[in-house]
């Protein structure tokens, strides 16, 4: 499968988001439920608790192709510790770091809060990632 854009059409990223299933995923829902819209193709994956990630598949999403990763991280609403926000910095700091080993754009991996009730957030958070990762192209290609 190709990921270049077809003829004539502009290249709309891939994005993956790791959210979580009690604070990051009912934003997400909420912004789809109210029909709100991003330019890029996005697909989702819940997990418990953020700082549950590890460096290697975020290396490995963009890897097979997906063009940036976003961690919807709880922020400080955690229900299972205390420093999430800290040990989900660490966990994308250390995802970076494996990117540009690989050589692929550090840019590429986004992390922010996203909270319950936060749709307009993850709406604007999708618009600016796209936009960053539209200009960096797909994985492997060097932005003119």
């Amino acid at each position: 499968m190709s990921l270049e854009a077809p003829q004539g059409g502009a290249f709309k990223p891939r994005i993956l988001v790791f959210s979580t299933h009690n604070i990051s995923d009912p934003g997400i829902d909420l912004a789809g439920s109210r029909h709100m819209h991003y330019p890029a193709p996005v697909s989702t994956i819940a997990v418990p608790c953020s700082s549950g990630l590890k460096p290697s598949w975020i290396v490995h999403a963009l890897q097979a192709g997906i063009d940036g990763v976003f961690i919807a991280s709880d922020g400080d609403e955690c229900a299972y510790l205390p420093d999430c926000s800290e040990r989900t910095a660490r966990i994308a700091s250390q995802a970076q770091d494996l990117l540009r080993a690989k050589g692929i754009e550090p840019q590429r991996l986004k992390m922010a809060a996203v909270c319950s009730v936060c749709a307009e957030s993850f709406v604007k958070y999708m618009n600016e990632f796209s936009h960053v990762l539209a200009e960096l192209g797909p994985v492997g290609t060097i932005a003119a």
